[in-house]
């Protein structure tokens, strides 16, 4: 699941220098995926650690970090629907990273418990 993690990270990176460099945005909450990716990037490098506890330790704070985001993301997204002024691109941004975090959320959790099904755990 690291791997997987990398990927996640680097996406959301992209989303958010897309949203902020490619829109000439000058607000820095553009780059919140920007910073969720890096967060993300560096506990999967790190989850890349050939101890068992290291490695289940860091994909638990990544899910964590997904899942929160997560739900972050989706409260700025119901919050917008009842804003006068919504701003379209943002609002797709908020979308793309709710939906990639949610993927990789639930990526996390039957990887989870796929492997205490198995007794890897």
């Amino acid at each position: 699941m690291a791997k997987v993690t990398l990927v996640f990270a680097v996406l959301l990176i992209l989303l958010g220098l897309i949203g902020f460099l490619g829109t000439g945005s000058e607000h820095p909450t553009a780059l919140i995926p920007t910073w969720v990716g890096l967060a993300m990037g560096l506990f999967g490098l790190l989850a890349m650690d050939k101890r068992e506890r290291k490695r289940k330790l860091f994909m638990h704070v990544n899910v964590t970090i997904g899942l929160v985001g997560y739900l972050g993301v989706m409260a700025e997204i119901v919050r917008s629907f009842f804003s006068k002024e919504v701003d379209p691109t943002a609002l797709l941004a908020k979308t793309a990273m709710a939906w990639l975090l949610f993927i990789y959320v639930i990526l996390c959790v039957r990887s989870f418990r796929a492997a205490r099904r198995s007794g890897k755990v």
